[in-house]
């Protein structure tokens, strides 16, 4: 029972709202949309193959008890759902960040499922899957990476429509060097809405080309 893994790392959650906390971080290989923004490329192809008790393993023995797995995009592996399961049993609190664009019926509930809304800005829009929306809970947060207002406007209608803001967070991520944080920062007071800005901290930390960060 394997997986293609790009690579593991431990660093600082970069986004979402543990952004900042220590993590062990599982990036999986593959993905099957092509967002104009995309930072990690490098995941579509490549990596190696692990198997789910390697990975379990590997998190047992670095020091973080916080796991995110994301890719590419890590439920276009049919054993995805094993490893976030056993890395639960194993006492792991775990994350997953995914498009959007693929089911998450099947993704243990104990989990945290990071959703990213695909926005017109990113070319794919027309991948997400809307029945995913219903089925998130307050364990769960949703992401809109946000190219202009346009998609800040957009992501509006669809924070609405599913009454995402009464039901979970809901974070705005302007894309790095695209949005400036004071833009986005404007457009989400202006709205009154329990939204958060959202930021790629790891970019500022580090910058925007290191890999394993």
């Amino acid at each position: 029972m394997a997986l293609v893994v790009s690579e593991t790392f431990a660093s600082l959650m970069g986004e979402s709202t543990r952004a900042g906390m220590p993590a062990y971080f599982i990036r999986l290989t593959g993905c099957n949309l092509r967002c104009r923004y995309c930072d990690t490329a490098y995941a579509y192809e490549g990596g190696s193959e692990v198997t789910v008790a390697a990975l379990v393993a590997m998190a047992r023995v670095q020091a973080h008890r916080l796991v995110l797995v994301t890719g590419g995009e890590p439920l276009l592996q049919a054993e995805t759902p094993v490893l976030l399961t056993d890395l639960l049993d194993a006492g792991f609190i775990v994350c997953l960040e995914t498009n959007g664009s693929l089911p998450i019926d099947a993704v243990d509930a104990r989990g945290h499922r990071i959703l990213d809304v695909k926005c017109p800005g990113s070319g794919m829009a027309e991948h997400n899957d809307w029945r995913n929306l219903p089925l998130l809970t307050s364990r769960d947060e949703v992401k809109f990476v946000v190219a202009d207002q346009l998609d800040f406007t957009w992501a509006l209608e669809v924070i609405k429509s599913f009454r995402l803001a009464e039901r979970l967070p809901v974070l705005i991520s302007p894309v790095f060097g695209q949005v400036s944080l004071q833009e986005a920062a404007a457009w989400i007071l202006e709205t009154r809405l329990p939204v958060r800005l959202n930021p790629q901290l790891h970019k500022y930390i580090w910058g925007p080309e290191v890999r394993g960060v």
